[in-house]
């Protein structure tokens, strides 16, 4: 069975895949006749004269008409997207708490499809904007298509469906002028977020460091909603789902994120196909926080409420499974832009709460699927489950099930195609007991909406505090009604006086003297970034250039490339040209090392730390200033940087500050995440590398360094302020 489960959505998906790059194959149309000729419309001509096209060429027409009709309805929000396909696993069973059996049955292994997204941008906007980020994943069980439509961010905007198309209304390009794209640096959203302070605690997510994350591997997950489980005994409970990434979370710099999404859009798209077909594949660890029915009212926030998180330290969460991606799609349109989520689809075991923006969900989801794709949408490839299908559904659209028979209601004369019991697999309700007036209205939990804001903030490292200032100062500073940003300086004096006065200095506001609410000083440490380090320190997949030109020397070239290889990180060389280039003492009869870049064609943007090694090569370095661009761009951007022999003088033309000490013998010198060693010996470069602070050889020391993703500790002393980049 587990064999048959795993493999069951691979197997499905070959029967509708074709091969176009198989030399044997012939072009035919679409009704099955071979195509002799798809270059020259059928026309009125000769050698000496072109005449009119003829209506009647229907190979010419159906080519046509078929691109014209190519392009979908976008979807209005999550249009930009990237996914892959994987495989779930269960460590843990969790039948205490559920009996759905991808949950409870451990020797399973479970094929899933999982797509990122954007929120706000259109689908040919970048990937490095600053946004929410869309986590949907698809379960392909044995019992049926189990969805978690979640995001990067725990929480959201609003509580109840009905204010959705606000809040996406206010978010997207102003309607007069359609402008700005992808952004929310803009008068309309922060009118909406002061003017809905239920948002206070989202945009405090969406303005730190979660807003910009280095890569979809990098990046946590989130079911959001409140769902419920119910075990064998009938017993409910809620919970909240959790995707946790092994490599940890983390994020680019907001400088660094904009020049991205100029110089490289594709950035997020590209990292997560090219670290699968590499073989590293990513992986999350699956975790489940849960609340007995019975406690649902015993914390000062409502579990029900989709602005609210649930506290580790009150609600621990259990990990127990986990998931990897390890395959790219064979072709994006089919099988990631016709992909499809619901909220309500869920298995036996697996229930929805009574959150209210869930319950608007379960109905929105479903209704769009249907405007954007038809109501047979169910039967596109990539949205089949894997297990059998039959129902009294009939029709429509775009209908592929060819259904025979004369019965097509229940109950009929045959008895067949009847409801499942739920002793044989038929998904039963909860009996949940409702008693309440109808109104609209909303329980006092649910209009406390700061204290899990102060919670978030208190709880951010250092730099983590200064980047939201700085988020919210930028932001601020491209709304020019006064209106806006005076009041959102006033809705910050409910978080944090002295994050209210930094923002109104830089966005121009009065400047606040008082807090509007105490802040109680709580934390929680796992709201913050730095607490999902790798249990052991990793560099694998990072993006490490190296810069080299004719001349380098090939001992500390050759050593860091093996180095980083064995760790499987992604070495790149960067040259001049892309034209060979030779080692010191090399022949020019040679092959030389043919650079996968050259300077202009790639920037330090683009990879997560910079190395060049000696040689008379850095003469001609150093007089290149696009090199000298990289490396203080890379300085600024707090990547790591590693240098060898006469390349420390390079990095000293770069960057000669107070506080930045470099090697000047055979010392192996590392100062704010800058690795030095002007005197190295061949035997310090091997392939085995130790992953340890305070290393004392150059490899080991460099490739720390990268482990830690930044060094934040030069951007908190003013460092990387000093240097123009």
């Amino acid at each position: 069975m587990t064999g048959a489960t795993e493999g069951a959505k691979t197997a499905q998906l070959e029967e509708y895949t074709k091969d176009t790059q198989d030399p044997n194959v012939l072009l035919t149309t679409d009704y099955g006749v071979k195509s002799s000729n798809t270059d020259d419309w059928l026309r009125v001509a000769s050698e000496d004269k072109t005449g009119p096209s003829l209506l009647e060429d229907p190979f010419a027409r159906e080519k046509i008409v078929r691109f014209d009709h190519e392009r979908i309805p976008e979807r209005v929000i999550h249009a930009r997207g990237a996914a892959a396909f994987g495989t779930f696993k269960l460590f843990e069973s969790a039948e205490d708490v559920t009996h759905a059996k991808v949950l409870t049955d451990t020797s399973r292994s479970t094929p899933i499809f999982l797509r990122f997204s954007t929120v706000l941008g259109s689908r040919g906007s970048a990937d490095t904007v600053r946004d929410v980020r869309g986590f949907a994943m698809k379960f392909y069980a044995a019992e049926g298509n189990w969805d978690i439509v979640g995001n990067d961010i725990p929480v959201f905007f609003i509580q109840d469906a009905m204010k959705f198309p606000d809040i996406i209304h206010a978010g997207k390009p102003e309607p007069n002028k359609e402008v700005p794209q992808a952004q929310s640096a803009h008068n309309n959203f922060w009118d909406f977020q002061f003017m809905h302070s239920e948002a206070t605690h989202m945009f405090l997510w969406t303005q730190s460091d979660r807003g910009i994350p280095r890569s979809y591997r990098m990046m946590q997950g989130f079911g959001v909603n409140t769902y419920t489980l119910v075990n064998k005994k009938g017993e409910r409970s809620f919970v909240k789902f959790h995707m946790t990434p092994t490599l940890g979370v983390h994020s680019l710099v907001w400088d660094e994120a904009l020049k991205l999404a100029g110089q490289d859009p594709d950035f997020h798209r590209k990292d997560l196909w090219d670290a699968i077909e590499a073989g590293v594949y990513p992986k999350w660890r699956f975790g489940i926080q849960t609340i007995p029915e019975s406690k649902e009212q015993d914390f000062e926030w409502d579990p029900l409420d989709a602005t609210k998180i649930w506290p580790e330290d009150e609600v621990p969460i259990r990990y127990i499974g986990e998931f990897e991606l390890n395959r790219n799609p064979d072709e994006y349109f089919t099988e990631v832009e016709q992909a499809a989520f619901c909220t309500s689809h869920v298995v036996p075991g697996i229930g929805h709460s009574d959150d209210p923006l869930l319950q608007g969900r379960n109905f929105s989801y479903f209704d769009t699927q249907i405007s954007r794709l038809g109501v047979n949408w169910q039967e596109l490839p990539v949205n089949r489950p894997v297990c059998p299908v039959m129902n009294h559904n009939r029709d429509g659209q775009g209908r592929h099930t060819i259904t025979k028979g004369v019965a097509n209601y229940w109950p009929n004369r045959f008895g067949a195609t009847r409801p499942a019991k739920p002793e044989e697999g038929g998904y039963e309700e909860f009996h949940q007991k409702v008693v309440g007036m109808k109104s609209r209205m909303r329980s006092k939990k649910f209009r406390e909406h700061f204290n899990q804001a102060q919670l978030f903030y208190n709880s951010l490292a250092p730099h983590e505090k200064a980047h939201v200032l700085n988020a919210l100062s930028f932001e601020l500073d491209h709304c020019d009604d006064p209106v806006v940003y005076n009041r959102m300086v006033e809705r910050l004096c409910d978080i944090d006086l002295e994050l209210a006065q930094g923002v109104a200095e830089k966005c121009g506001a009065p400047i606040p003297q008082k807090a509007n609410k105490p802040n109680h000083g709580r934390k929680s440490a796992p709201l913050s970034q730095e607490y999902y380090a790798p249990k052991e320190p990793t560099i694998a997949t990072r993006r490490v250039a190296i810069l080299i030109a004719d001349g380098y020397d090939p001992v500390a070239y050759n050593g860091i490339l093996a180095a980083l290889k064995a760790a499987q990180a992604f070495p790149f060389t960067i040259g001049p040209k892309r034209a060979p280039v030779y080692a010191q003492g090399e022949d020019r009869s040679g092959k030389g090392v043919s650079p996968d870049h050259h300077f202009e064609g790639m920037r330090s943007t683009m990879f997560d730390s910079i190395f060049i090694p000696g040689g008379s090569h850095v003469e001609t370095l150093r007089k290149n200033g696009r090199v000298i661009h990289w490396v203080r761009e890379a300085f600024g951007h707090l990547k790591t940087i590693g240098a060898t022999g006469e390349a420390v003088n390079l990095l000293k033309d770069a960057f000669s500050l107070p506080g930045i000490h470099m090697s000047s013998g055979s010392d192996v010198v590392d100062s704010y995440g800058v690795v030095t060693a002007e005197q190295v010996k061949p035997e310090t470069f091997k392939e085995a590398i130790k992953l340890v602070k305070g290393a004392k050889e150059f490899v080991d020391a460099y490739t720390f360094n990268i482990s830690q993703h930044r060094n934040y500790q030069r951007e908190l002393d003013g460092l990387s302020d000093m240097i123009a980049y």
